[in-house]
């Protein structure tokens, strides 16, 4: 009778507590302002370098933009284009190169049915550590690879901080 007494106790001490649990905020990472404004210039300085004329987007946890530039001379689509790049690694957790192979599977033909998601190199997911708080998109460079040549070089203007 008494370890059934203590058990009631228990369960009611852990149902007490749960609201007060509940009602606690929720801590989380996210990219900050001048994150995303380090990773647009170091994306800009390395396009610059290379011939490169791109815009960049950087989109936040919950994929949404927090930043973005408009290099000079881009064509109009490049910053939209660069926002669905940076939103596909953000919501994949992978390049948007790596969902562009994906999706040549049959397998993940799902992936076609996501809105908002690319598959085409030059965007890359911001982790930090192993949680990933946002992504970069980068459009107009010639070509996938070279955009996302340039995204990594932002992020690298900011590997310290995501250790």
């Amino acid at each position: 009778m008494r370890s059934v007494t203590l058990a009631v106790l228990a369960s009611v001490s852990a149902l007490s507590a749960a609201p007060a649990l509940a009602q606690a905020p929720q801590v989380e990472k996210n990219i900050s302002m001048a994150m995303a404004m380090a990773v647009m210039q170091g994306t800009l300085d390395q396009c610059t370098k290379d011939g490169f004329k791109v815009s960049v987007v950087i989109v936040d946890k919950a994929g949404n933009v927090a930043a973005s530039v408009k290099g000079d001379g881009t064509n109009p689509h490049t910053m939209e284009f660069a926002r669905l790049k940076a939103y596909t690694a953000r919501t994949r957790g992978q390049t948007s190169a790596a969902t562009q192979k994906q999706m040549e599977d049959p397998a993940f033909a799902f992936l076609k049915q996501i809105p908002g998601v690319v598959g085409i190199g030059g965007g890359v997911p911001i982790k930090a550590g192993n949680e990933i708080i946002g992504g970069v998109g980068v459009s107009g460079a010639p070509g996938g690879d070279k955009d996302e040549a340039c995204a990594n070089a932002g992020l690298a203007k900011v590997a310290d901080a995501l250790k």
